[in-house]
């Protein structure tokens, strides 16, 4: 490309013009910005589990709110290892198995608390309840 001065001699220019380039950078850049602030977090699939799970006497439920219910009693994250020693005492340290059913709602890090809470109290066995195919919910 040669670029005409006004002493009418003809030079070419040697540089590189780079805002065609900076232009579809920043175009890209809002592109991807828009997408973060769009995109959520894939659906989880549903579990289809065929056999029944085996009764256990320790039942856990946490409920969509992160909400932790141990058998009967709804307390907090921070009181479960009191419940689950509670538990253990009165059942003769008997189970070694907690099953906890969880809504898919639920915060990860609160299954995480309870799942150590029973570990410190020797319940190393878990089993996670989902709905059985076939039958309702």
């Amino acid at each position: 490309m040669a670029v005409s001065t006004g002493a009418g001699e003809e030079e070419v220019m040697s540089t590189i013009n780079i805002t065609p380039f900076t232009d579809v950078l920043l175009v890209l850049l809002i592109i991807f910005i828009i997408l973060a602030a769009v995109t959520k977090e894939p659906k989880l699939p549903d579990a289809k589990n065929r056999d029944k799970v085996h009764p256990s006497q320790i039942v856990v439920i946490v409920n969509d709110k992160s909400e932790v219910q141990i058998g009967s009693n709804t307390i907090p994250i921070q009181a479960a290892s009191d419940q689950f020693k509670m538990l253990q005492e009165q059942t003769g340290h008997v189970y070694k198995s907690v099953i906890i059913k969880a809504d898919p709602q639920a915060n990860y890090g609160t299954i995480l608390q309870v799942m150590d809470a029973a570990k410190s109290q020797d319940l190393t066995d878990f089993g996670l309840a989902n709905h059985i195919e076939g039958q309702k919910t």
